[in-house]
């Protein structure tokens, strides 16, 4: 997310870090290379020139001048400035209200509209643990009411039937009379999108919103069309009384434009992430944490946060008994770590979130991905229990079956049996001196 303004960036700021003293002169040559930076990230241009003008303010102050190391003290700065452009703290939902709190979902057809109402509805049951109803007011396109409610299923969220010859008002009054008898928490309704802004568009969602008066009316809004996800959200906003923004594709955006100009544009934060295709791959949005991982600091938080929810704590516990009574790692082991890494939505997005990361080029960072990750499974699923309770038995026969067996070459049995050692390695030096030695051992070993 965002790598080639993270890695311009990071470039620029790590330069000054090691200045034992700033002057005018280098600080001015810095903010120069931050301010491309952010303009080829498709930032909008008044927000560039607000941006830079509050950083230049606290760098020539007493802030930054007087730091005993100045050069860290102004990447303090630009993080502080980029977290406060992107609206300085995580807003929530606000559900507080007499059942159904009722959510209305707008956005451009193509934006990620209709898979974020299965995203949110999910997310709702899961962190909030409410009931949730989806409605589609789409009748122009039959197939999105299909598509949602399939993932309706999906998600495990309750769906209401509509038909293409039905009014948009008509269909949310239905939705919103059963969800109180149903008593139902929360309704999503997913309006239709357009392929451009039109009157027709915005005088429909305009009657749904005076009909509905919503507690929460998003936009969604795919965050790869830079600063035009921006303006596209003040033309909503203009119209409708906006309470966030949902970016969608977030994970695919290198640039970054859009989140960074969404709040100063519209006054509006930025409430959830989209951050992949599964239906688990919504994040909320904290501006702290975007900006850490954008100058290369990682998001440690959200990294615990997502392993706390998605790691299975039995097998956890089981596996840290195991190797503490020195009984070793074996590759079922292995293969269950994996698993509990692509629970967490796999390598690109853990990678995202590990401080230092940044500084791996980015050809190098390519070459990790989750494809591997499901061959390395295939491979380990290939072998008998034995053969992963004892890996020494493994030789030139046996790779060739395992290799036919996962539709892969000898090479790639050969490539998992050297991780796995490594793997194997490293928990044994857990099991001897903790987590304490085993990351001395690493010590210089580490890419970052």
């Amino acid at each position: 997310m965002f790598d080639s303004l993270s890695e311009r960036l990071g470039r620029t700021l790590k330069q000054l870090r090691g200045q034992g003293r700033l002057t005018e002169t280098n600080i001015q040559d810095a903010l120069r290379e931050v301010r491309m930076a952010l303009l080829e990230a498709d930032v909008a241009l008044p927000v560039v020139r607000e941006f830079i003008d509050h950083v230049r303010q606290r760098a020539v102050g007493q802030e930054v001048m007087q730091s005993l190391t100045p050069g860290q003290a102004l990447v303090k700065v630009v993080k502080d400035e980029l977290t406060a452009l992107m609206g300085a703290a995580c807003q929530d939902l606000d559900l507080n209200v007499k059942p159904p709190a009722i959510i209305l979902m707008a956005g451009l057809q193509g934006s990620g509209k209709t898979t974020s109402v299965a995203k949110l509805s999910l997310w709702i049951k899961t962190h909030r643990k409410k009931t949730v109803l989806v409605v589609s007011t789409d009748i122009y396109r039959p197939a999105a009411i299909d598509q949602l409610q399939t993932l309706a299923a999906e998600v495990g969220a309750g769906f209401y039937p509509s038909q293409a010859t039905q009014d948009p008002v008509t269909i949310v009054e239905g939705a919103i009379d059963h969800a109180r008898k149903h008593f139902i928490d929360v309704v999503i309704v997913d309006t239709a999108g357009r392929l451009h802004i039109d009157g027709e568009m915005m005088d429909e969602i305009k009657r749904l919103h005076r009909v509905l008066n919503p507690v929460e009316t998003l936009f969604v809004v795919d965050s790869m069309t830079g600063q035009d996800a921006a303006n596209t959200a003040k033309v909503f906003n203009d119209a409708l009384p906006l309470t966030g923004v949902i970016l969608t594709k977030a994970d695919g955006d290198a640039r970054g434009g859009a989140a960074l100009s969404i709040r100063r544009i519209t006054g509006k934060p930025i409430k959830f992430l989209g951050v992949g295709e599964k239906t688990a791959a919504l994040e909320p949005f904290h501006p702290d944490r975007v900006s850490s991982r954008i100058l290369g600091m990682g998001d440690v938080l959200s990294l615990v946060e997502e392993a706390e929810r998605n790691i299975d704590r039995g097998k956890a516990e089981k596996l840290a008994k195991k190797i503490k009574k020195g009984k070793g790692f074996d590759l079922t082991d292995f293969r269950d770590q994996l698993q509990q890494m692509r629970n967490m939505g796999g390598v690109a997005n853990l990678m995202d979130k590990i401080p230092g990361i940044s500084q791996i080029s980015q050809q190098a960072r390519g070459q990790i991905n989750d494809k591997q990750f499901i061959h390395m499974e295939a491979i380990i699923n290939s072998m008998t229990p034995q053969e992963r309770s004892f890996p020494d038995i493994i030789k030139a026969s046996r790779k060739r079956r395992i290799a036919a067996g996962a539709g892969l070459q000898v090479q790639d049995i050969n490539r998992l049996l050297k991780q796995f050692l490594q793997m194997q390695k490293m928990m044994k030096q857990m099991s001897k001196g903790g987590m304490g030695k085993l990351l001395r051992g690493m010590k210089g070993q580490l890419p970052f």
